[in-house]
């Protein structure tokens, strides 16, 4: 009897103990789901924040090529801006001198010579007024005269105003070294007319003839005949359009050239001449076989 008592006092504490337990277990369950919770929260904080730093790092990452890219790029197009600047540099320093050559062959082309300013001084009157124009390139001196100053229209006749002109050119003239004076003719492509008063077929004829004219009236004033010869070229060195009336009158012109003695045809031939290789001498013939060799004469 007393044994079942202890039993059934036994059975209420037991429950008693089991139900705090419990409830200490639940609560520390229920911390324990907190702190989980927690930390999955905040390990989703940290996935995202090592998601967003990834990303930063590969951006990061990818610019810092781009950036190695544009360096290089950039250093590639320094150097060849730097190699085309020397290239520039020294074609600027060629361009000058070529420019200096330039310059110096110039003033050497249009050095006048003391026959050019003797005879500008002497023709300066005519010069000024147009009857005669002179030049000089490369030692070779042009007086050049418009053929209706010298000539009447078809004539090879002088007219006042021209002999006047040619003889001060002669005067001009006559004292120069070293020169030949070629004087020639020249006209525009006109046809001469049929009902012509002139006996010339063609302009070529007329040119020649008054070119022979002038030389004519040079040698009368002084001027050597050694050094004087003449040419008609007729209109077939024009220095105008013929299709113009200002183009033709300045064809119709006469020419007074001074070139270097040496362009002389005489000095050309002897030139050709002295150069040219002596003859080889005829080979020795030998006697026919069989044959004896004739006695000579005595």
């Amino acid at each position: 009897m007393r044994m079942r008592w202890c039993v059934v006092l036994l059975v209420p504490l037991l429950g008693c103990v089991s139900q705090k337990a419990f409830d200490s277990k639940s609560a520390e369950a229920l911390n324990l789901k907190q702190q989980y919770d927690e930390q999955q929260e905040q390990m989703k904080a940290l996935e995202q924040k090592l998601g967003e730093t990834r990303a930063a790092a590969e951006k990061a990452q990818k610019e810092n090529a781009e950036l190695e890219s544009s360096l290089a790029n950039s250093d590639a197009e320094r150097r060849a801006l730097r190699k085309r600047v020397d290239e520039l540099a020294e074609l600027n320093k060629e361009l000058s001198r070529n420019t200096e050559k330039l310059e110096a062959a110039k003033e050497a082309l249009e050095k006048k010579s003391s026959e050019y300013e003797s005879l500008a001084k002497s023709l300066k009157d005519e010069i000024k007024t147009g009857k005669i124009e002179l030049s000089e390139l490369k030692g070779r001196m042009v007086v050049k005269m418009k053929d209706k100053i010298l000539f009447s229209s078809g004539s090879t006749k002088l007219n006042k105003e021209g002999q006047e002109a040619l003889e001060k050119v002669a005067q001009a003239l006559k004292d120069v070294q070293g020169k030949i004076i070629r004087v020639e003719g020249h006209t525009d492509n006109v046809p001469l007319p049929a009902d012509s008063k002139t006996e010339f077929d063609s302009n070529w004829e007329l040119s020649t003839t008054r070119a022979l004219v002038v030389v004519k009236l040079l040698q009368e004033q002084g001027v050597p005949p050694t050094m004087l010869s003449a040419l008609g070229y007729g209109e077939y060195q024009p220095i105008a359009s013929n299709q113009t009336a200002d183009g033709r009158s300045l064809n119709r012109r006469i020419e007074i050239v001074l070139a270097p003695a040496e362009q002389a045809p005489s000095a050309v031939v002897a030139a050709s001449v002295k150069k040219a290789p002596a003859p080889a001498p005829a080979p020795a013939v030998k006697p026919a076989s069989g044959t004896k060799p004739a006695a000579k004469k005595k």
